[in-house]
């Protein structure tokens, strides 16, 4: 079973990652994509390694302990997959805006992938499935608005651009955990349908960068940086 449930993660997140690498007019090169879910595993490990020393705060309030907790954990995982797909922005083949949403989705779905892989091995193969199918794309969610800003950098915006996207990232993330943590009580009903306006947020605002990248994609065609053409 255990075994099934590793395999079962990795199909999932490859089958999200081809979802969304696949909206790109102009491919990008394996091998950067592959460095690029590598770092996003490698991420996860720095993000769990300090992760462990905010299991011991204590403030007292079950419920307060767990609100810091969700955005500190946030603050953590969100950075740590923002330093990941931000490898590769120096990189030649970075060349168009919708580039920022493929390698920071890339960085995500490496990290989910580490982070499902993990859970799998501590809690049993039943707890991973689900966890697997709710935080993977969850993951990828997350980044979005992170990819967004960093694909606008072809814009010149400037470096709050990118800090806006890390902090609506942040946010995402911080909403949808502090929705999901467990202080031992059932969840209610408004509980539930905030989630679901989150997830319906995440949802949304992800298609709009989307689309607002394949519609420069498809005004400028291949004239994006023609001295620096797609490697093989």
């Amino acid at each position: 079973m255990l075994a099934v449930s590793l395999l079962s993660s990795v199909g999932v997140t490859l089958a999200w990652l081809y979802f969304f690498v696949r909206r790109d007019r102009h491919p990008e090169p394996l091998w950067l994509l592959a460095r690029t879910f590598a770092w996003g595993m490698f991420a996860w490990l720095v993000a769990a390694a300090f992760g462990v020393s905010l299991q011991r705060i204590s403030l007292g309030n079950a419920t307060l302990t767990l609100l810091v907790l969700a955005l500190l954990t946030a603050i953590l995982e969100e950075s740590s997959k923002f330093l990941a797909a931000s490898t590769v922005v120096n990189e030649r083949d970075f060349d168009e805006p919708m580039d920022g949403l493929v390698y920071a989705v890339t960085a995500a779905l490496g990290f989910a992938l580490m982070e499902n892989i993990t859970y799998a091995l501590g809690f049993g193969p039943r707890a991973a499935t689900w966890h697997a199918l709710i935080t993977t794309l969850a993951h990828a969610l997350f980044s979005a608005p992170q990819g967004y800003a960093l694909g606008g950098r072809h814009w010149q915006i400037g470096r709050w651009w990118a800090a806006r996207g890390l902090l609506l990232s942040i946010a995402l993330h911080f909403l949808f955990n502090s929705l999901l943590s467990d202080n031992g009580s059932p969840y209610t009903w408004p509980q539930l349908l905030a989630l679901g306006g989150v997830v319906v947020l995440m949802v949304f605002l992800a298609r709009r960068y989307y689309l607002n990248f394949e519609a420069h994609a498809r005004i400028h065609g291949n004239t994006l940086n023609p001295q620096r053409p797609k490697a093989d």
